[in-house]
């Protein structure tokens, strides 16, 4: 099996990833989704948390070399770990904003101006955390290699955002996929389906039809 198609499998069946397109989630940003992602649940089964962080140690080959693995706080703090570890290399992590007592810190950890560095997040939606963790590095005198997450949506804006900035990234797996997986295991039907790809469509405009 593709690697990307056996992620996405691996996560509907620990229900990292649950789809539920006749009764949708709603999203921090108030967006209707048929779709929930946390990748957090991963780190309770030691098979499948070994198997994503064996897999982001191969897809971060492909962004040559690096120094230092940076986690984006909170979600991408313990893969990056991981990672880190099983590639012996430094971890720090990227705070959302900084601090407001102590030192202040938004980069937690040590890093040096002219380190290359891969940045670590669980999912991409828009892109945004992980360009405000970027750009922190860069701030520093880091060279950003790129961003790697198990998981993204395939929204354009994310596209367009990561172009903006001159920043590479990957994911393991990604929203066409999974819900091609989940459909050939009978995890939804075709009624389902159509209504997931509806959503990824126009996913701001698909929740007026719920309202």
């Amino acid at each position: 099996m593709h690697q990307a198609a056996e992620v996405a499998r691996r996560l509907l069946e620990i229900k990292a990833v649950k789809l539920n397109p006749r009764d949708p989630f709603t999203w921090a940003s108030g967006i209707l989704s048929p779709i929930y992602c946390d990748n957090r649940i991963s780190l309770s089964y030691p098979e499948i948390r070994t198997f994503l962080k064996n897999c982001l140690a191969e897809q971060s080959r492909t962004f040559g070399p690096f120094d230092v693995v940076a986690g984006v706080a909170t979600a991408g703090i313990a893969h990056g770990a991981l990672l880190a570890d099983k590639l012996d290399v430094p971890f720090v992590y990227v705070r959302s904003s900084a601090k407001d007592h102590g030192r202040r810190n938004l980069i937690e950890g040590q890093v040096y101006a002219g380190q290359r560095v891969l940045v670590i997040e669980d999912l991409i939606s828009t892109g945004g955390s992980c360009l405000v963790a970027a750009e922190a590095l860069r701030e520093a005198g880091c060279e950003v290699v790129g961003v790697l997450a198990i998981f993204q949506y395939g929204f354009e804006k994310a596209r367009t955002a990561f172009a903006a900035k001159n920043l590479p990234f990957a994911t393991l797996t990604d929203y066409h996929t999974l819900v091609q997986e989940a459909a050939a295991s009978g995890y939804i039907d075709t009624q389902d389906q159509q209504i997931l790809e509806q959503w990824r469509k126009n996913p701001e405009g698909w929740g007026a039809l719920y309202a």
